[in-house]
């Protein structure tokens, strides 16, 4: 895979899923720029110098990388970092939202604090990073975002008490994707997202794993942002080295919104009586 004369900018980059993907694209000849705030496992503190080690790894392999650790809750911050970008390498091609935070608060606990620090990085950041670098990635021959969501947020199954901020933060981006899908088409931006499950710092995992590696996930990531991918709007589930990939389809014959194709009942009595078949559809 050839990811030569392409720069991409990587949020949450120093460690976990985001480093493993800046060291393959960088491999496939990309120049990256890896952001993190050096934050722990909850979204607290700062450290440069973890972004800093980083970029020293990265380029004792060879890579062709430039470091960046501030905050990205605010324009300002994501703006600084597309210009990085462009001052090092001249263009984006790719931008990647992997930064992001675990942390529980159940809602009779929740408190506007919290869950606006779990909108900055799941919401805002996504948002005005987009914003700033989407003048260059139109100019791109093959313009990509990734974002990332997750399935404690798509899968009731999968849900979790206490991760109400969280969920809410990994389902707007969804709705992100969809929208900025929608946006970027008539420029050949490609908006799809990443729902990984990897042994990182955010499982309290401080050595190598033996099983769901982040490095796992990483061969579906790259397609998504290579030239082999066409599609948009597409989930990707990614595990242990297994994949799948989902979207929101609309269901045949809906003529949006006035006929949605499906069950109809006039009454309260006749949708509970119809509602095992509803519930199918």
């Amino acid at each position: 895979m050839n990811f030569n004369g392409r720069t991409a900018i990587i949020t949450g980059a120093a460690r976990g899923l985001g480093l493993s993907y800046a060291r393959a694209l960088a491999a496939c000849g990309a120049q990256v720029v890896i952001s993190d705030l050096g934050t722990d496992h909850q979204g607290g503190g700062a450290d440069p110098g973890v972004v800093e080690a980083a970029v020293r790894t990265l380029r004792a392999e060879g890579a062709r990388v430039v470091g960046h650790s501030a905050s990205l809750a605010e324009e300002a911050g994501c703006q600084a970092l597309v210009a990085l970008a462009l001052e090092s390498f001249g263009g984006v091609d790719m931008l990647i939202h992997n930064a992001g935070w675990v942390g529980y608060q159940s809602l009779e606990q929740s408190d506007a604090g919290f869950i606006q620090s779990m909108l900055d990085i799941n919401l805002y950041a996504p948002v005005w990073l987009c914003k700033q670098a989407w003048p260059h990635l139109k100019r791109s021959p093959a313009p990509r975002v990734l974002l990332t969501t997750s399935d404690r947020a798509l899968y009731l199954c999968h849900a979790q008490p206490g991760l109400l901020a969280y969920a809410a933060g990994k389902m707007a981006q969804v709705g992100l994707m969809n929208a900025l899908g929608k946006e970027g088409a008539e420029h050949g931006i490609l908006v799809n997202a990443v729902s990984p499950v990897a042994k990182t710092r955010m499982w309290g995992v401080t050595e190598a794993p033996q099983e769901l590696k982040p490095e796992w996930v990483t061969p579906g990531v790259l397609f998504l942002l290579s030239e082999l991918c066409h599609d948009s709007g597409y989930i990707l589930r990614a595990s242990n080295g297994q994949f799948s990939a989902t979207r929101f389809e609309e269901n045949p014959g809906v003529d949006y919104p006035r006929d949605l194709a499906r069950i109809k009942a006039a009454t309260v009595a006749e949708f509970a009586e119809r509602w095992p078949s509803i519930k199918e559809h």
